[in-house]
């Protein structure tokens, strides 16, 4: 039997200019109750380079950071079954209201997939040709093993939709 996870509420405001969207958190942010948690994850470090801010392991601090930079975070999938925290191991999943958040938060210009699992689903929810333009990253995650260099250089689209 797996245990039903379920997904954070969204980190958006009204100011936010682009959405960045996981599938759902992994075990270790589910443990810490945080976006990306797990420490061989790469997003905080991609987001704070981008940003040229210092890095801070302090969570409400990280928060801050993505409030300033426009960046709004939340998962495509609202509960699941899984064991572990692969994407692969998804069972019985629910999809979080994507379509209702973007019409809340009219400033979102773009949404960004945080890994291939996410642009799938997304396509799914909101169809292939959606209003907004929908670009999918390589994956933050410490399981996608490609170069830090790599990863960063594709996330660097972001900045194109942020003032």
């Amino acid at each position: 039997m797996q245990n039903r996870i379920s997904s954070f509420p969204p980190l958006i405001d009204e100011q936010s200019q682009i959405v960045i969207l996981g599938s759902i958190p992994g075990v270790k942010s589910l443990e810490k109750q945080q976006y990306y948690a797990h420490p061989q994850n790469k997003f905080w470090k991609i987001i704070f380079e981008l940003f040229n801010e210092k890095f801070t392991e302090d969570y409400a601090e990280r928060i801050n950071t993505l409030k300033r930079n426009y960046i709004a975070v939340w998962d495509v999938i609202d509960s699941c079954e899984r064991r572990g925290s692969l994407d692969s191991e998804i069972r019985n999943e629910e999809a979080n209201q994507i379509a209702e958040l973007l019409e809340n938060y009219p400033n979102v210009k773009a949404i960004f997939c945080n890994g291939g699992k996410s642009y799938k689903n997304l396509q799914k929810i909101l169809g292939k040709n959606y209003k907004l333009p929908v670009m999918l990253l390589p994956s933050t995650s410490p399981l996608h093993t490609i170069p830090f260099e790599k990863k960063y250089e594709e996330w660097k689209k972001i900045l194109e939709f942020i003032k």
